[in-house]
């Protein structure tokens, strides 16, 4: 066990004592609270499939509890100065630089993620609130619109309370992409983080009870099928953002039908990696393999297909598969980690059934394919870990390249044409994001023109721009993220229009 190692975990473990000791409730109304009719569950950690401590799912009638809460709270934070909720949402951002090593530490034991990863959660994470920060002053600006006679303009106001529905992949950085510009927007938030990783949500909700008036952030823990259920349909949410499944999606958007509720979904996706001949090798193939299997291959825009021109298959796949071999598995808290656990067994059990079903169809498994059941170093057999997978000879109709697998699996396909290229891409029911690897500029417009995606990397992995949209098309997803996009989803536009008193106004009834 390496030093950095072992003081890792003597961290996580300390930063965990609480959690092990305490059941982890909900912060409803500036009060922690284990509610009322809830049930308590373990929380299990993916490293050894022990409990980590105990949960409390909230019940509807806390639920209910937070919506009114945020309510109540809505009309004082909304006529929050602008530039007021810059200095909280900033002091916010400076907290969580203050508490970044427990909460990549307490994040890696909760969902599995390499420490390497989630060492950068924090940053990223005040980065969203001082990007928004900033923009708080300026989200109820809109437009002129000049006429000859008439003069238009356009206001902002915040759309109300709202709900935040957040995954278990990278659940720290993605509750702050989605929270921080809902505050900064004016609206007041009842986040439900997902029930498998709440622990970070916890600790979100202790900074807020430092910087936030009460009733402004409200989280409650449980389960979808009732106290996510009760938010999508509460009369009090007007409006509900989701990252997840396709499935859920489609579930949140029956429930909210009757309130006409606005909808932001960030859902799944089956993302192609292009790559041509004539791609710079190296850089293609660092891109390829860091985009899968980084993050366990849990994470949405992970490009989990590999389309590659038939005159560098051969090469280029020989390469891919001595890279996938030498990806380090092991404990998430483990400096060399390059690839944890998967989340939950029940997870681990679908990722791997995908093995089965790649040989039922057909294709080779030509690395990993199998569940890890021997320790080594500091890996405990008894987590749930498995062997980085690659998957060639696939062809687009096969399952394993239609369906998200959502783990460390890359499936491959081989194409000889652009136009075959952009065929294979866009043969799947998602479109949330895709890479493009050509040094052919025009390609790449064209590439970038056909290729059915709400995001698009061209020579690039996935490059985070907080000013610029993020989501998808089909069923990956609605709406976008980022910069003033954000604020369009949580702010209701208003069109006032003034006359310079020189129109005719029609006339009726003067006979």
């Amino acid at each position: 066990m390496s030093d950095t190692y072992a003081t890792n975990l003597e961290r996580a473990q300390r930063y965990l004592e609480r959690f092990r000791n305490n059941t982890t409730g909900h912060y409803i109304n500036g009060e922690f609270t284990l509610g009322n009719g809830g049930k308590e569950y373990d929380n299990i950690t993916p490293t050894d499939n022990t409990a980590i401590g105990k949960i409390m799912a909230g019940s509807t009638d806390d639920m209910d509890a937070a919506c009114k809460a945020a309510e109540d709270a809505f009309e004082a934070w909304a006529a929050t100065p602008g530039a007021e909720r810059k200095r909280l949402l900033n002091k916010f951002a400076d907290r969580l630089v203050e508490r970044a090593d427990e909460i990549a530490l307490v994040e890696s034991m909760d969902c599995g993620q390499a420490v390497r990863f989630m060492k950068k959660a924090a940053e990223r994470g005040a980065a969203n609130f001082r990007f928004f920060a900033d923009k708080a002053p300026e989200a109820q600006d809109g437009l002129a619109l000049q006429q000859q006679e008439h003069t238009n303009f356009t206001v902002r106001k915040a759309i109300g309370p709202v709900g935040i529905i957040t995954p278990w992949n990278t659940p720290f950085m993605l509750s702050t992409w989605k929270i921080a510009p809902a505050l900064a927007a004016g609206c007041t938030v009842v986040h439900k983080p997902a029930e498998l990783t709440p622990l970070s949500a916890y600790i979100l909700a202790e900074i807020a009870d430092e910087v936030l008036p009460k009733g402004v952030w409200n989280m409650v823990n449980g389960f979808g099928e009732s106290v996510g259920k009760r938010m999508t349909e509460h009369p009090a949410i007007k409006a509900v953002a989701l990252v997840g499944e396709s499935a859920t999606g489609s579930h949140v958007m029956r429930q909210g039908a009757d309130s006409l509720k606005r909808m932001h979904f960030e859902l799944g996706g089956k993302n192609p990696v292009i790559v041509f001949d004539d791609a710079d090798f190296e850089r293609a193939l660092d891109a390829v393999v860091f985009m899968i299997y980084s993050l366990n291959g849990q994470r949405c825009t992970s490009s989990s297909r590999l389309l590659i021109q038939s005159g560098i298959r051969d090469k280029f796949l020989a390469a891919l598969e001595q890279r996938v071999r030498n990806l380090k598995v092991g404990h998430p808290l483990d400096p060399d980690t390059e690839v944890g656990p998967l989340v939950h067994t029940e997870h681990y059990n679908k990722v791997s059934s995908y093995f089965d079903i790649a040989k039922e169809d057909g294709a080779n498994v030509a690395v990993g394919g199998k569940r890890i059941t021997e320790a080594s170093g500091a890996l405990d057999p008894a987590g749930n870990y498995l062997e980085p997978t690659l998957f060639t000879e696939a062809t687009s109709r096969m399952r394993i390249a239609q369906e998200e697998i959502f783990g460390p699996v890359l499936t491959t396909i081989t194409f000889d044409t652009e136009e075959e290229a952009i065929a294979i891409a866009n043969d799947t029911d998602y479109g949330l994001s895709g890479y493009i690897w050509t040094e052919n500029t025009g390609r790449a417009m064209r590439m970038a023109k056909h290729v059915e995606a709400g995001m698009l990397w061209v020579n690039s992995e996935n490059n985070r721009n907080l000013p610029s949209p993020f989501g998808g098309i089909k069923m990956s997803g609605i709406g976008r993220d980022g910069g003033d996009w954000s604020f369009d989803f949580y702010m209701e536009t208003k069109n006032v229009c003034i006359a310079h008193g020189t129109h005719r106004v029609p006339q009726l009834g003067k006979g």
